[in-house]
């Protein structure tokens, strides 16, 4: 089926919202993709009619089988461009989420196909989110959110919940970058802050807002 960009925008943010929430309402949509809701109703009446949608009143929308087929592929071409903005053209993890959203478009499969081949079939993106396969399924990594994380045990850096260039930059500046090495040593009360250690060595104080930005699995 044949979507343009900014349907496969609104389904890519449908199927992200869904995710967390189930059923999904307009006014979520619209402050995603930063519209109005007249707007969101305009594009679900299309996506409805290309039968994408299941929709219950007085509980919200989602996307149905082939709806979440659809976005899954959307979601594979942008992690897999991504991955070869930051492992073949040297981009920083903080700059590639823009160029990504302008390459996610392209309609080629042979095209896809062929970058996810030339990267080696990678199962993560350089935020630590999985990519989808050529058939939509997605890799499962055990990981907990680091301020659950407990005291004194060896963790890696496995993904981060948001690519805002800003948290990423932060990120970056402490060294907490995906595949770090990374111990909790204390949580201070007064403001549910953190003592942590970096790869064996460097320590750094986190905010509580900064660790929930941060994904972490056990050594």
């Amino acid at each position: 089926m044949s979507l343009t960009s900014s349907e496969e925008n609104y389904i890519k943010a449908i199927f992200q919202l869904q995710v967390k929430d189930g059923m999904v309402s307009t006014n979520e949509v619209a402050a995603v993709l930063q519209t109005s809701a007249a707007s969101v109703t305009d594009m679900l009446k299309k996506l409805k009619t290309k039968k994408l949608l299941v929709y219950e009143k007085y509980k919200g929308f989602k996307l149905n089988g082939e709806g979440r087929k659809l976005a899954l592929m959307v979601l594979r071409k942008h992690r897999l461009w991504e991955t070869f903005l930051v492992k073949i053209l040297h981009f920083n993890w903080d700059e590639v989420h823009e160029v990504a959203e302008q390459l996610e478009h392209i309609q080629s499969q042979q095209l896809i196909d062929h970058l996810d081949d030339f990267l080696g079939n990678p199962a993560f993106d350089p935020h630590g989110d999985p990519i989808p396969d050529a058939t939509g399924k997605m890799p499962f990594q055990s990981q907990m959110n680091l301020n659950k994380f407990p005291f004194q045990i060896n963790g890696e850096v496995t993904a981060v919940g948001s690519q805002s260039p800003d948290i990423l930059s932060l990120l970056e500046h402490k060294k907490i970058t995906i595949g770090a090495r990374i111990k909790v040593l204390q949580r201070f009360a007064f403001d549910n802050s953190f003592e942590i250690q970096i790869n064996n060595k460097e320590q750094a104080h986190i905010s509580a807002q900064l660790a929930e930005q941060i994904y972490v699995k056990k050594l």
